[in-house]
């Protein structure tokens, strides 16, 4: 147990010296497993090749345009439709948590909905505008909308009523306690509510193209399971879990405990 502790003690110390190698240590494990796996002859090599085959047929399909192309449409759709329904969203979120007459009415139509997930829409949707980009849109800005709503609305009646109080004591018109006061105090709140929505809306989209895409990750992988391909498969779910481990840990989770400590509502240790 001695030799257990220590040997821990010493990888957190060398953890902490060198955050970048012990993020990587994790996935080379992983990826030691996996070959250890393919040269065990578990699986037929046709239906899990190796990783250097793997990163082999991710450098033929950047090489051809193929990867980067798809990579961008998913993106630009992701960007569109996240944009949208934080649009709507925040100002919707404040809106019921602002007011009892549109809490009373709103809120329970956000529980309905939010148990519809996003993809029970699609037959519908396919009826409605076809294999297009509107559908995958509308998907989108359904899946970000809940998240996003809903703790925008947690973070506004959170707000310490006695902060309201004082502002308005001290001759603060409405709009300067919502924009000085309440939006603040409900930001880190809202900031976890776009990382959630975020990441629910990049599964959904991912989803979305595998059923109605043309183009996109999503369609990648789909259309390399129709034509009987592995790699391109497992390159999509590289690319996938990459990407999002990038944008989460190191963009939206920075910024969402900077903001809590932004206002008071996280401490730095």
């Amino acid at each position: 147990m001695k030799w257990l502790q220590s040997s821990s003690q010493a990888y957190a110390h060398w953890a902490g010296r060198h955050a970048f190698l012990a993020t990587l240590a994790p996935f080379a494990l992983l990826v030691v497993l996996w070959q250890v796996v393919v040269w065990m002859g578990v699986f037929p090599r046709v239906f899990l090749p190796g990783p250097a085959d793997v990163l082999a047929r991710a450098g033929d399909l950047v090489y051809k345009g193929i990867l980067t192309g798809y990579l961008s449409d998913s993106l630009i759709r992701l960007a569109v439709g996240t944009t949208a329904g934080v649009i709507v969203a925040i100002p919707l979120g404040v809106l019921i948590g602002l007011n009892r007459t549109a809490h009373w009415l709103c809120w329970p139509i956000l529980l309905f909905f939010q148990a519809i997930g996003d993809i029970a829409w699609l037959p519908i949707l396919l009826v409605w505008f076809g294999f297009g980009l509107e559908t995958i849109t509308f998907v989108l800005v359904y899946t970000v909308l809940f998240p996003v709503t809903m703790n925008t609305v947690l973070g506004v009646r959170s707000v310490p009523e006695q902060l309201l109080r004082a502002a308005r004591s001290l001759g603060a018109s409405r709009v300067r306690v919502l924009f000085e006061v309440i939006l603040p105090g409900a930001l880190p709140n809202i900031m976890t509510g776009l990382r959630n929505g975020l990441a629910f809306g990049w599964r959904a989209l991912i989803a979305a193209e595998i059923i109605v895409g043309t183009s996109g990750i999503g369609f990648l992988m789909f259309d390399a399971r129709r034509a009987g391909s592995v790699e391109p498969i497992l390159v999509g779910l590289v690319v996938l879990g990459v990407l999002w481990y990038l944008v989460d840990g190191w963009i939206l989770a920075p910024i969402e405990r900077l903001t809590g400590q932004r206002w008071g509502l996280v401490t730095q240790d």
